[in-house]
């Protein structure tokens, strides 16, 4: 059992390393992206040709489509928060976009894919939305005494709220397709349901490459630029994002794990990034803001697990 949960944390640890290992390996925020869906492509190729396939999991035109565009928001998702890091650095970056994906997904899971059955769960659903949203305020909060300026301004907002909007869609699009049943209820729950979210991990990471060489040319402008060194880099960013997925996988399949705890532990992202930012990257804060900074980051933390497990406490 100890073995299981450390490897259920693995996911925090290296998803919480993404913006961590991306800036130490440069580049622009099309590089990152690319050389990251390059890494990721890497592991999903051999995901789905050295475990989906050899298994005979479902492979059908629906898993394709469900995948391939997963992947292509995930990669405007990914561009804008490499954005977001430029623009107000890592250690604030990685604890208002994860969030902001908190608070949306919740929200999504209530309302579209109709989770939250009961006035018990609506009731502790919002107040664990208040949670994060209340941590957030504290993560953000500007020292007014500090020599730097708040780094947060209407440009870092839209990036947020595109990033937010982009790994939103990334994670509900398997199950809303599942929902409104363009996948057929067989196929989703083939396996606890753990199939299916694995067979879409190839076309998910083909979609992945696509949709940065689409964001790369048409809206950074970087068509000329997207193949340089910082790209070829970045693989391993990409490779640390994959690793998470597959401990992820790996987690919520184990029967002493399962998929409610595994996602909540993965939420501890927000710690490692956060504070590596801080510590590792060494972005500077006042006394004032490293106090507001860990009480925020103990409060999303909390509503975190709260969402996670709504079952138990609702």
């Amino acid at each position: 059992m100890d073995f299981a949960i450390i490897m259920a944390l693995l996911p925090a640890l290296f998803w919480g390393s993404v913006g961590l290992v991306s800036t130490k390996m440069g580049g622009s925020a099309a590089q990152q992206t690319l050389g990251m869906s390059a890494g990721a492509l890497i592991f999903g190729l051999i995901t789905m040709f050295g475990y989906v396939i050899p298994n005979g999991f479902y492979m059908g035109t629906e898993v394709w489509v469900v995948g391939l565009l997963s992947g292509l928001v995930w990669a405007m998702g990914m561009a804008f928060q490499f954005l977001l890091f430029k623009q107000m650095g890592v250690s604030l970056g990685v604890p208002l976009s994860t969030a902001g994906q908190i608070i949306m997904n919740a929200l999504l899971a209530a309302t579209l894919l109709g989770e939250w059955t009961s006035a018990a769960m609506w009731l502790v659903g919002i107040i664990s939305i208040g949670l994060v949203v209340t941590g957030a305020i504290f993560i953000s909060k500007p020292d007014k005494s500090a020599a730097e300026p708040s780094k947060i301004d209407s440009k870092s907002i839209f990036y947020l709220i595109m990033s937010t909007v982009g790994f939103m869609l990334y994670f509900v699009f398997p199950n809303f397709l599942a929902k409104v049943g363009y996948v057929s209820e067989e196929v989703r729950s083939a396996g606890n349901g753990l199939n299916y979210m694995t067979a879409i991990v190839g076309p998910q990471a083909i979609g992945q490459v696509i949709g940065a060489l689409i964001i790369a040319v048409f809206v950074l402008k970087e068509g000329k630029t997207m193949f340089a060194k910082p790209t070829a880099k970045n693989l391993v960013t990409g490779l640390v994002w994959a690793l998470g997925n597959i401990f992820m996988f790996a987690s919520a399949a184990n029967p002493h794990v399962g998929q409610t705890i595994a996602t909540t532990l993965s939420q501890l992202c927000i710690v490692v990034g956060t504070f590596g930012g801080i510590y590792i990257l060494g972005e500077k804060k006042s006394s004032t803001q490293m106090k507001a900074i860990i009480i925020g980051t103990i409060l999303v933390v909390i509503g975190a697990m709260i969402i996670g497990n709504i079952h138990s406490f609702a």
